[in-house]
């Protein structure tokens, strides 16, 4: 049976950049409020756990302090299934079309940020510079959209390279095995999800790094996630927890 098929994704937002300058100023002042995150937060990771069996491998990988979260995307729970195996909270990119309707209340308030996809928007990374600046957890996606096959993209969007270089804190790599396949639950099937962490990599810090410099710092992190899914995938979820397991030992 063919995976249920997405809607095609609308890219471009006709709201002015002055409509989301309010989001911006809320995430840039104050931490996430806890009453909104932390409720989401045992909602969605029971919804993970429970009906998508999600397990997670390495997190011990992520560091204390600034920290730049880089998952692979391939569904609209990935934010959470990245940040349900480790004890902090992250704060994500999320598309401007998100914040709409009650979204844009939960969503702000649970430290989400908007993203103008298709624009230059500079509100965006100032937003996830300061978020850094004060020690939190970035999640930010190489591919842009999602993936609809769940293949990991042929190259990287510049912009996590530019802040990766901007910032110089670390970057953890992350693979997502089984998530494309969420949108399955329209059917009653509810695929396997594997989150593995990997090592951090960090770059040497440059102020205006050009073009050329964001895309190959880009690229490189993508590479990083490319390998992780690609074992992930040939080792499969049960034999991957069982190999890490070993590893531990």
């Amino acid at each position: 049976m063919p995976d249920v098929e997405l809607k095609p994704q609308v890219y471009k937002d006709p709201r002015p950049k002055e409509y989301f300058d309010r989001f911006h100023d809320l995430v840039r002042s104050e931490e996430p409020e806890a009453k909104v995150y932390e409720v989401t937060r045992v909602l969605t990771s029971l919804h993970a756990l429970i009906t998508f069996r999600a397990r997670g491998i390495g997190s011990e990988n992520v560091p204390a302090g600034p920290v730049i979260l880089a998952p692979n995307h391939a569904s609209f729970m990935d934010h959470f299934f990245t940040g349900v195996f480790i004890r902090r909270r992250v704060q994500f990119m999320g598309k401007s079309q998100l914040f709409k309707g009650v979204g844009e209340w939960i969503f702000s308030h649970g430290g989400v940020f908007p993203v103008r996809r298709g624009y230059q928007d500079e509100e965006a990374f100032i937003t996830a510079f300061k978020i850094l600046e004060r020690g939190g957890a970035v999640v930010m996606y190489c591919e842009g959209g999602r993936s609809r096959t769940g293949a990991i993209a042929d190259e990287a969007r510049p912009g996590i390279g530019r802040l990766a270089l901007e910032s110089a804190v670390p970057v953890v790599p992350i693979a997502i095995l089984g998530s494309y396949q969420v949108r399955n639950w329209k059917r009653l099937r509810f695929p396997r999800v594997t989150v593995q962490y990997g090592r951090p990599l960090r770059f040497e810090q440059i102020d205006q790094p050009t073009r050329d410099q964001q895309q190959e710092a880009a690229d490189l992190i993508l590479d990083r996630i490319r390998v992780l899914h690609a074992e992930l995938g040939r080792l499969g979820h049960r034999a991957a927890l069982q190999a890490a397991r070993r590893g531990g030992r």
